[in-house]
């Protein structure tokens, strides 16, 4: 189960954070200040703390630093209702995954919680080494098998197409845009192209561009030089000039603000940047690859995309298919999961039932791969032998024969009101997490009705 904190002096937003949070299926606990922020961190060990800058017995911005001691693996994401480029750039020096602004930055919590729920768990399997430094949005990444095109699993004849474009292009210094939905393994795609490159003796610097306001992002990007605002007490290296003679990888290009693009022109047709603070322009020779889920095209018609930055990012364009288009490789990446979670566990399981690998099959995938690993995850913790439909979350526990593959022949089981009934309770369940009696207010029901069908239906 992902585990989360949540530190904030205000009652409602506490609340409103922690329903939204596990309706998104996580353990959350709270606390109101730093005192019981860190009681509640030695008690429930959190992978990740969400918490509030202005705090009555502290500041989150050393909070940070007090709970990184406590716990290094944890990620801690402050919050902030005035944000200010000083105190965004203390939080990530004193290891802060981000730092975001209510009501600016919304919609971007629970997409940046789960980016740092995966780094924790990345950075527990220490086997597998996959962070240099930094965070995975924003970090140097080894040039090693672990991301090679070998690596990439599927036999389905669009992610064929995709990786044999980008073979081909690897070996060439032209720009690329990975284009598809979120969680289709376009960062995968990066690194296989970088590893392939012949650039690969230097590094890929990642950095994710919807997950920075616009002062942050170019800090990070450009870096800056001393006194150039408060807080900047040093001169600061940024990912250009790390990355320099390797790759930079711009992720979610689209979100960047409209400002900036103009410097990330600049970098491509002239090599050159100038840092926050400097008055001459520095020199760099880095490959650009970036990646969006969004219709680039689309934006540059609303103004909010450059078309000249759009023409020189996407030189090559490759799109990457969603998984409900390559269903035959569910089952292949479904195996690939298991046996990560199932050595990381230290769990032995024998396989996966037919109904398991038809539900999951057939399922919609919206989050695409990276929904169909975390499913895997939690399918691993709860199984005892072997995974069996049982083990899905309750939205995919549908019977089989409500798929509409070509391989039932018999529709009609989908038309039983029994069937129906069942779908719809399941779901009404894991809208309320589990609470019953609030399922029960829903439906419109009795509680103990309620109970006989969770027993009538085998819940």
């Amino acid at each position: 189960m992902n585990t989360l904190l949540i530190i904030d002096d205000e009652p409602i937003i506490r609340k409103l954070l922690s329903r939204m949070m596990e309706l998104e299926g996580y353990e959350v606990t709270q606390a109101p200040d730093c005192a019981q922020g860190i009681r509640q961190l030695q008690q429930h060990n959190p992978q990740v703390v969400l918490c509030d800058v202005f705090l009555p017995d502290g500041n989150g911005v050393e909070m940070v630093k007090r709970i990184k001691s406590a716990a290094p693996l944890c990620e801690v994401i402050l919050l902030t209702a005035h944000g200010n480029i000083a105190d965004g750039v203390q939080a990530i020096k004193n290891g802060a995954f981000d730092y975001i602004t209510k009501g600016d930055d919304n919609n971007k919590i629970i997409p940046i919680i789960s980016r740092a729920m995966d780094k924790v768990n990345q950075s527990a399997q220490s086997a597998e080494g996959n962070t240099v430094a930094g965070s995975d949005r924003c970090n140097a990444v080894k040039s090693d098998i672990a991301y090679s095109f070998e690596t990439i699993i599927g036999k389905s004849r669009q992610l064929i197409q995709a990786e044999e474009l980008a073979k081909k292009v690897a070996k060439t210094d032209v720009t690329i845009l990975l284009t598809g939905e979120t969680g289709t393994g376009k960062e995968v795609f990066a690194q296989a192209i970088h590893h392939a490159s012949n650039r690969n003796g230097s590094p890929i610097m990642a950095i994710n561009c919807s997950a920075f306001s616009r002062d942050l992002l170019e800090s990070e990007l450009f870096g800056y030089r001393v006194g150039s605002f408060t807080g900047a007490a040093k001169d600061k290296k940024g990912l250009l000039e790390a990355a320099n003679h390797g790759t930079l990888f711009l992720d979610e290009i689209g979100e960047m603000a409209y400002t900036l693009q103009a410097k990330i022109l600049r970098v491509i047709e002239l090599g050159e940047y100038i840092k926050i603070g400097d008055t001459s322009p520095s020199k760099v020779d880095v490959r650009i690859i970036s990646a969006t889920n969004r219709d680039l095209k689309a934006e540059i018609e609303k103004g909010n995309f450059r078309e000249d930055l759009y023409y020189r990012l996407s030189v090559f364009p490759i799109q990457l298919p969603p998984l409900r288009e390559r269903r035959e490789d569910i089952p292949l990446l479904a195996q690939s999961f298991l046996n990560r979670y199932a050595s990381k566990l230290g769990k032995r399981i024998e396989g996966m039932s037919t109904d398991f690998v038809h539900a999951i099959t057939n399922a919609e995938w919206r989050g695409n791969v990276r929904e169909l690993k975390n499913v895997m995850e939690r399918s691993a913790i709860v199984c005892d032998t072997s995974l069996t439909l049982q083990d899905l979350p309750l939205e995919l526990q549908q019977d089989p024969s409500f798929s509409n593959s070509s391989s039932d022949p018999s529709p009609s089981p989908s038309f039983e009101l029994s069937a129906i009934e069942r779908r719809h309770i399941a779901r009404v369940l894991q809208y309320t997490n589990g609470n019953k009696t609030e399922a029960a207010r829903l439906l419109k029901i009795g509680l103990t009705t309620l109970y006989r069908k969770i027993d009538e239906y085998g819940f």
